[in-house]
C-alpha cells in the first residue's frame, strides 16, 4: 500500500514516527487549501506561502499535542488562520492584491473539470473583489464566517471579540458588502 492510499490516521502515526514521506504526503494533500486560507487574510502571495510553510512546520513538530488525528485538517487550518491574523496585524504594509489570483489558483487545481464555470467565476470574482474593498476587520470576519465556515463563537475567539460584538461586526460587514454590491448588480 502506497502512502497516497493511506488514510489520515495512518499518515499521522507515520509522521509521529518521523516518516518524511508521510509528512510530504500530508503536505501535498493540504498545501493548496492552507495557502488559500492564508492568502485571503494577508493578501500577499509570498507572505501566504511563508505562513503556510510555518504552519506545517509547527504542525509536524507539535503532532503529539493533537488529540484526534481525524481533526488534523481543521487543526492545521486553525494554525494557519492564527498565524495569518498575527502577521496581518503585525505588518500593515500589504498591497491590495486582487482575489483573481486566488480564483485562478482554484481554476488551476480543477483542470480536469469540463463544466462551464465562467459565469460563476465572474460572480465570485466580483464578490471577492468587493469583499476586498471592505474595512480590514469586516473583510477578515466575513472571510472566516462565509468562506472558512467558522461560527460566531469561533470567530470571536480568533479575533478576541465578544460573541455579541462578533455578531454585530459580521452583520455590519454583510450590510456593507450588500451596499457596495447593490450599484454593481443593478447595472
Amino acid at each position: 500500500m502506497t502512502l497516497t492510499t493511506k488514510n489520515i490516521d495512518e499518515l499521522i502515526k507515520l509522521c509521529k514516527a518521523r516518516n518524511q514521506f508521510a509528512q510530504l504526503e500530508i503536505y501535498n494533500r493540504y498545501y493548496k487549501t492552507m495557502y488559500n486560507v492564508a492568502y485571503r487574510i494577508v493578501k500577499d502571495s509570498f507572505e501566504a506561502e511563508d505562513i503556510m510553510q510555518d504552519a506545517f512546520l509547527t504542525a509536524f513538530t507539535k503532532l503529539d499535542s493533537l488529540k484526534d488525528s481525524v481533526t488534523f485538517g481543521s487543526w492545521l487550518k486553525r494554525i494557519v488562520i492564527n498565524n495569518s491574523i498575527y502577521r496581518f496585524n503585525k505588518n500593515n504594509k500589504y498591497q491590495n492584491v486582487p482575489f483573481e489570483h486566488v480564483i485562478h489558483k482554484v481554476e488551476d487545481d480543477n483542470q480536469g473539470i469540463t463544466s462551464d464555470y465562467s459565469s460563476t467565476n465572474e460572480k465570485a470574482i466580483l464578490v471577492l473583489n468587493t469583499l476586498n474593498e471592505l474595512k480590514d476587520n469586516y473583510r477578515i470576519a466575513l472571510t472566516l464566517h462565509l468562506i472558512e465556515g467558522y461560527d460566531y463563537e469561533e470567530i470571536g475567539d480568533i479575533l478576541n471579540l465578544s460573541y455579541a460584538n462578533c455578531r454585530t461586526t459580521i452583520s455590519r460587514a454583510k450590510e456593507s458588502l450588500r451596499q457596495k454590491l447593490k450599484p454593481i448588480v443593478n447595472d
